[in-house]
């Protein structure tokens, strides 16, 4: 069989040019029905973002200025200098990573198990289960959050009337009170995470399981059985098959729960009732805070907005990065 280098060859010998395969047309109908969608993101995201960026090199604290109505003071770095220097960034930086690795962490877990139990149950029974989990899903987070602040009331509260009708024995010798009427239950910090971490992992949940019970639905059966016809058990089976032929999944939904853990903000601002209590500040609110809390740093907010934005970049390129490595080298 004659080679493309020896047609060359023997073209060459001959006096003739070998000949050129035809140059494939490009379609370009794909790339223009593209394009109002690419419009719309520039708009919604790209221009919101430039602006966001163009405000952190400038000093900004009165809304005049942005009406246009006053200059706007050129400071370059310096707002950048500022945040970075501040010992309190640093702590409010250590309060969104472990947040956001925790939640990330039982919101995936809670998310499999949810999933693979689904994955288990007949038809009717999964698809009641699945719609009675996918509420707390489609409950827009604020309305959610609401009914979670008054569950924690300090007077009227569930959980406080729980606590009281404990016996007064057992619960002076568990927490060291009897009266739970009137207890702050936001007001120490480890308690006021804690209850965030609920709210947020109750509203995330939902969208793991269903995506890891999509998942599921493409996973061989014949893979499965003949694992367990090897012997294997039920974590032996998820670990050597499923779990590797849904690692891609597990991926993205890692780099998503990250995205939203570290953007968390409206259930924080409601459970805190504002932004008086910044020992439980985050970086979103702490932006905010900065931002809109008199007297008002725009400028400072800005910084820390794209602070944010850059550490979410470079934490999801990074997972992003390992995972194709690991789909690499499988």
């Amino acid at each position: 069989m004659t080679t493309l280098t020896e047609a060359t060859d023997e073209a060459a010998v001959r006096g003739k040019a070998p000949a050129r395969r035809p140059r494939r047309k490009v379609d370009r109908l794909p790339y223009l029905l593209l394009l109002p969608c690419l419009a719309i993101i520039a708009v919604l995201l790209l221009w919101p973002l430039g602006q966001v960026v163009m405000m952190s090199f400038y000093k900004l604290d009165s809304v005049r200025q942005l009406r246009g109505d006053r200059e706007w003071p050129w400071v370059g770095l310096a707002n950048y200098a500022q945040i970075l220097s501040d010992p309190f960034f640093r702590t409010v930086l250590r309060n969104t990573v472990l947040f956001a690795v925790a939640n990330v962490a039982l919101t995936m877990v809670l998310g499999t198990l949810v999933g693979l139990l689904l994955n288990r149950l007949g038809k009717k029974m999964a698809t009641f289960v699945a719609s009675c989990v996918m509420l707390a899903w489609a409950t827009p987070a604020l309305t959610g959050t609401i009914v979670w602040k008054w569950i924690f009331d300090d007077t009227s509260g569930l959980v406080t009337w729980l606590f009281n009708k404990l016996p007064d024995g057992l619960s002076t010798t568990l927490f060291g009170r009897s009266d739970w009427t009137g207890y702050g239950w936001f007001n120490d910090p480890l308690m006021f995470f804690g209850i965030l971490t609920l709210v947020v992992v109750w509203h995330s949940f939902p969208f793991i399981a269903v995506s890891v019970l999509a998942g599921l639905k493409s996973v061989p059966t014949e893979l499965q059985e003949a694992a367990r016809v090897d012997g294997a058990g039920p974590w032996k089976v998820f670990w050597s098959v499923t779990f590797p032929m849904l690692r891609p999944v597990f991926g993205i939904l890692v780099v998503l729960s990250t995205i939203w853990d570290f953007k968390v903000f409206t259930q924080q601002f409601v459970l805190a009732g504002g932004t008086q209590d910044r020992s439980t500040f985050m970086l979103s609110i702490y932006s905010y805070a900065e931002a809109f809390s008199p007297p008002p740093k725009y400028g400072l907010g800005s910084a820390i907005a794209v602070i944010l934005t850059v550490i979410l970049l470079v934490v999801t390129a990074l997972y992003v990065r390992m995972v194709l490595k690991q789909e690499d080298e499988s």
